[in-house]
C-alpha cells in the first residue's frame, strides 16, 4: 500500500516537470508512461552473484548497491533534461521535495544517509533547467568522488 502511494507521488510530480499524462497499469502498481517517455531500464536476470544486495522484491530478484544507483541516477538526469526552463514555483516545490523524500526513502540506508549529507552541503537548486542539472551534475560527481568514482 505504502509503495503504491509513494508510486502515485512520484508519477504525479513527474508528470508536472515533464508535461506528460501518466497513467497508473493498473494492478501492477508501476505505471505505464504514454507519449515518447519510456521507462529507463529493465532488470534482466544474470548468472553472476550480486555483490551487495540491497533490494529484495517479490520476485526474489536481487538488486545490488550499483544498480540501483544507476538507475536512481538515470532517473534524476532524466528528470533534469525535461525540467523547465522557467519552472513555476510549484515545481521549483516538487523537484525539492522529490529529492529530499529519495533522501528519506531510499532502499539503501547507508546510501541515504550519504545523500542526506550531501544535500545538507549542496541544497537543491531548482530556479531553472540550467541551474538544476548543474546542481545535480555537481551533487552526483561529490558522491562519485566519495565512493572513489572518477
Amino acid at each position: 500500500h505504502n509503495f503504491e502511494k509513494v508510486t502515485n507521488f512520484v508519477q504525479h510530480h513527474v508528470s508536472n516537470f515533464i508535461g506528460h499524462h501518466i497513467q497508473s497499469s493498473g494492478t501492477s502498481g508501476i505505471g505505464s508512461v504514454n507519449a515518447s517517455i519510456k521507462a529507463p531500464f529493465v532488470k534482466t536476470t544474470s548468472s553472476v552473484q550480486p555483490r551487495d544486495p540491497v533490494v529484495k522484491g517479490k520476485s526474489s530478484t536481487l538488486v545490488t548497491k550499483e544498480d540501483l544507483g544507476r538507475a536512481t541516477w538515470t532517473f534524476l538526469h532524466t528528470l533534469a533534461a525535461q525540467y523547465p526552463d522557467n519552472p513555476t514555483r510549484q515545481q521549483k516545490k516538487d523537484v525539492k521535495e522529490l529529492v529530499q523524500i529519495l533522501s528519506r526513502m531510499y532502499p539503501c540506508s547507508e546510501c541515504a544517509n550519504h545523500f542526506k549529507e550531501v544535500l545538507r552541503s549542496n541544497p537543491v537548486q531548482s530556479g531553472s533547467h540550467a541551474e538544476f542539472s548543474q546542481w545535480l551534475c555537481h551533487v552526483h560527481n561529490v558522491v562519485n568522488r566519495s565512493i572513489g568514482k572518477p
